[in-house]
């Protein structure tokens, strides 16, 4: 994705950064291919009424408000629906980052500068020293979007946040009785898990065979099977948490 100019509106102070995505795809890209000849299979955009292939330029959006009837809008008429703030990224409130849960987060991008200015310095250290998140309202790739800028150790970043509509969470209510000593086993197990979260040794397994496979495949060997060791089902709770903690 190719970086995006914006600037941050705080109060009556105007900041340009540029946006990059934090995150890279790190899958590997397969294309469909026909079976039969290994060509690769071409996508045609066509109307099954006209019988013909159709051009970019032929298209529009349509809202179906019942089964095989639609509202027509234009590109014009979807862009005069647009909130205002359409290049900026306008602060309404800070916020602590504890009170957002982080199931809410959708996407995160940095915000740099092309030349450092006193603005962003300030903002960065204001941000830094509050320990609170700039929530802010802005519109990314034609779409609106709520989010936050936090610091975050050299960087600030912005994360698009999703609404409380598209949360799916429902309240779940916990009525059969835990005993103590099955509690204490639990707790135990947890903590002889307890850790750090280090995110540098944590492996994609699955690319990594899938790296392997294309690899052993050009050279003209086969794919290895991946060996799943058999995982013995244990019913009773107080056994699986006796064997957990010998394990």
């Amino acid at each position: 994705m190719p970086s995006r100019k914006s600037n941050i509106s705080f109060g009556l102070v105007n900041i340009p950064v540029i946006l990059n995505p934090v995150v890279k795809n790190n899958d590997v890209s397969f294309n469909q291919l026909h079976k039969k000849c290994g060509d690769r299979i071409s996508y045609l955009k066509y109307c099954p009424r006209c019988k013909i292939e159709v051009k970019e330029s032929e298209i529009i959006k349509g809202y179906q408000y019942e089964k095989g009837n639609y509202l027509e809008f234009t590109k014009k008429e979807l862009e005069d629906l647009k909130p205002e703030s359409n290049d900026e990224i306008e602060i309404i409130s800070f916020v602590p980052l504890k009170e957002i849960d982080p199931c809410y987060f959708e996407k995160s991008y940095k915000l740099n500068t092309e030349k450092k200015s006193k603005a962003y310095n300030l903002f960065v250290s204001a941000l830094k020293k509050t320990n609170l998140v700039g929530l802010c309202k802005t519109i990314l790739f034609g779409k609106f979007y709520y989010a936050i800028i936090r610091f975050h150790e050299t960087n600030i970043i912005l994360t698009t946040l999703y609404f409380e509509e598209e949360i799916n969470l429902s309240q779940n209510e916990f009525t059969e009785k835990i005993g103590t000593k099955e509690l204490d086993l639990a707790i135990k197990l947890i903590e002889n898990l307890k850790g750090h979260f280090e995110p540098q040794k944590y492996k994609d397994l699955y690319q990594e065979k899938v790296k392997e496979a294309i690899e052993n495949k050009l050279n003209g060997k086969k794919v290895k099977k991946t060996k799943k060791s058999p995982k013995k089902e244990v019913t009773d709770l107080m056994k699986a948490l006796e064997m957990s903690l010998k394990k």
